[in-house]
């Protein structure tokens, strides 16, 4: 019997112990962003990741974690927007903006999404916030549709890491049929 999202996502935040306290009040904002992001990314949409200069680290992190090779599951569309277009920091006003997304949207069509981790007011920011269904950790920042963290926890890095973990693990009972994610959506 497959267990609702919401509730399979609470017990695997408690699984974590107190580590994890943090994220129990804030899993009814994570689950609906979560469950819409892995249903875009299990039926074809690639995701472009894309973070602020301080998180490239995490990026990098990201692309390990979601596609380790192990055979496990299959490799997921998730790439580097920095990888597939390397300008991303030229990009400085709305035509420029318009040009990537033409030239996207030719590489990927059936759709992609940008998935974004970093500060709200960082230029790079800006290329998840022009479409609506980007998938986006904002830092120092509250924007609809987006899950905030505050750049100047001490913990941010071990709070990111931790929501990866949780979208990984996510991804897998998702993919495995473990959760229904209907009601989350």
């Amino acid at each position: 019997m497959t267990k609702d999202f919401s509730s399979w996502t609470l017990d695997r935040i408690r699984d974590e112990g107190s580590a994890m306290n943090w994220m129990e009040e804030r899993r009814f904002d994570w689950v609906p962003l979560a469950a819409s992001a892995i249903d875009r990314l299990i039926n074809a949409q690639t995701f472009l990741l894309i973070t602020d200069r301080k998180r490239e680290w995490f990026a990098r992190y990201i692309l390990s974690r979601l596609n380790r090779y192990d055979g496990e599951r299959p490799l997921l569309p998730i790439v580097s927007l920095g990888t597939v277009f390397p300008f991303i920091d030229k990009l400085q006003d709305e035509e420029q903006m318009s040009v990537l997304e033409d030239m996207l949207s030719l590489s990927f069509p059936a759709g992609y999404t940008f998935f974004y981790i970093g500060k709200g007011s960082d230029p790079r920011s800006q290329i998840a916030k022009c479409k609506e269904n980007s998938f986006v950790w904002l830092l120092d920042e509250y924007k609809q549709n987006s899950f905030h963290l505050d750049s100047k926890d001490e913990n941010l890095d071990i709070k990111l890491i931790q929501l990866i973990t949780l979208f990984d693990k996510s991804i897998d009972a998702i993919l495995f049929s473990e959760v229904d994610m209907q009601s989350a959506l």
